[in-house]
């Protein structure tokens, strides 16, 4: 019988998580390092697009990510202050100011509580797979549109710098992959513009970076109704735009990972997060596609801990470092996000070869969904349109199914009509016109036993064919009809206005 001091830590080292591994635990680490450098530029640019503070956006960016990686559903996902967000409540910080932006995004983490709980992130099902496709080659086109606006009016050496960079992320992972190349790329990139002196434009160049960390406090409103009716519109619209976007995003990590997520979880968690944000003065946020991709990715990482260190290290590197981050070349981190464009679009949607064999309706859902979100710089507006229109192609298609055969008996007593295909609104519109009511006998059957009812339109529509056979003294027989349409006729039949 084995020794209790030796059999208690053996159980523990049966239990010990994944990260604590030697090599996933570096692995998680530089990736967590790698990411925090990219948010730094990013989290101030959104800042200035909300229209506060360059440290705001990076406390928002903190607190998000540290948050997240402990209560959120998706491990390795990055949360952090975003431009979407920054769109949302920028109107109202410019009309209100900052304090009514604070409670407002405490507001929206209370929303996607509330949202997370009723089930929301079941409504991915609905979500069809050319308007996912068209969400993330959109999000790659956004991202590379971003760092084309650093390259323009800026000194010729930021070209060799930017071409350098991408050399290395191309090159270094046929050396090695202990080290992602990214992080290697800012090194060495930094190294050299501080080493020659070489004046391009940095990362401190687009603000100061915090010297101290976030303190807690209340948001500095008046606490009655006209400020919840104010901020209301807002946090909904936040939740709204957040929510789609974390869970779009978890859900394409879900397939690069091959692993399952908790959408609800990360719903909830995101309020969790941005209340907590609230409370601690950031804008607050949602998942960030780019950084996630940099992290899972680029960089191989598949655990919360990279997420969390991805906060961590921001404000270490923004609190104790400062200086040096200020003086990273942006060159680097646009070379970063450019590999990261190209990892992320899904060129096999646009391979000739694929083109030819999906059928135009998916083709026209993905053009809808990448026209709206490059025109409006709007995640949703793609997501929503390009599901509408995915919804009306699908119903234009199936209604094209439903079809009505006549057959009269010999001796002419009866016709009988078999109605084959789904009914709903798209398909029943049309069915009270395939009949003949002044032609047929007096008894006429309809046969529903390959038909299913749908929805209230169709119990009308065949309300209405009854009804017109009536006004010519004729008596119609439904038959056929399979239990759920059965029930849904009986509860519905003569209730609904007649089409006589």
């Amino acid at each position: 019988m084995p020794h209790p001091a030796v059999s208690i830590p053996a159980r523990l080292r049966g239990v010990r998580p994944s990260w604590l591994s030697p090599k996933v635990l570096r692995t998680e680490v530089l990736a967590g390092l790698v990411v925090a450098l990219a948010l730094i530029p990013e989290a101030i640019s959104f800042s200035i697009i909300a229209g506060v503070d360059p440290a705001i956006g990076l406390f928002a960016s903190f607190t998000m990510a540290v948050t997240i990686a402990v209560v959120g559903g998706r491990p390795a996902m990055i949360s952090a202050a975003t431009g979407a967000v920054a769109l949302v409540i920028a109107p109202l910080n410019r009309e209100h100011g900052f304090g009514y932006l604070v409670a407002a995004v405490i507001l929206a983490g209370v929303f996607q509580i509330v949202l997370g709980a009723l089930g929301v992130g079941k409504l991915l099902r609905f979500i069809p797979r050319s308007v996912m496709v068209g969400f993330v080659n959109s999000l790659a086109i956004l991202v590379f549109m971003a760092q084309v606006k650093e390259l323009r009016d800026v000194p010729w050496a930021v070209y060799p710098l930017l071409a350098a960079g991408l050399a290395l992320m191309v090159l270094f992972p046929r050396i090695t992959t202990a080290v992602p190349a990214p992080l290697v790329s800012i090194v060495i990139l930094t190294v050299i513009t501080v080493a020659a002196g070489i004046a391009v434009p940095t990362v401190g160049d687009k603000g100061a970076l915090p010297s101290s960390l976030p303190v807690p406090g209340l948001p500095d409103v008046p606490f009655a109704l006209a400020t919840l009716t104010t901020i209301a519109p807002y946090a909904f619209a936040m939740a709204l735009v957040g929510l789609m976007e974390s869970l779009m995003t978890a859900k394409l990590v879900d397939e690069i990972t091959d692993t399952p997520s908790s959408k609800t979880r990360e719903s909830v968690g995101q309020g969790i997060a941005n209340i907590v944000t609230g409370f601690l003065g950031g804008m607050g946020g949602c998942a960030m596609i780019g950084q996630t991709m940099i992290n899972v990715k680029v960089s191989g990482a598949r655990t919360r801990l990279s997420t969390f260190l991805a906060g961590a290290f921001l404000m270490v590197l923004c609190i104790v470092f400062g200086p040096v981050v200020s003086d990273i070349p942006m060159a680097a981190l646009v070379a970063v996000m450019i590999m990261v464009c190209f990892a992320t679009f899904d060129w096999h949607s646009l391979a000739p070869k694929t083109l030819k064999r999906l059928p135009a309706g998916e083709i026209t859902v993905m053009a809808v969904t990448v026209a709206c979100v490059v025109a409006t710089h709007n995640l949703a507006v793609g997501v929503v349109s390009g599901s509408v229109t995915a919804m009306v192609i699908f119903a234009k298609r199936v209604a094209r199914f439903a079809d009505v055969t006549a057959v009269t008996d010999p001796d002419g007593g009866q016709v009988v009509y078999a109605v084959t295909g789904e009914l709903f609104f798209a398909s029943s519109n049309e069915l009270v016109g395939r009949f003949d009511y002044a032609g047929d006998p007096e008894k006429v059957v309809i046969d529903l036993s390959a038909a299913h009812i749908w929805d209230a339109s169709s119990v009308a529509a065949l309300d209405a064919i009854e009804h017109r056979y009536a006004q010519r003294g004729k008596s119609v027989e439904i038959t056929g009809l399979n239990e759920p349409s059965a029930r849904l006729h009986k509860t519905l039949s003569g209730e609904l206005a007649s089409a006589g």
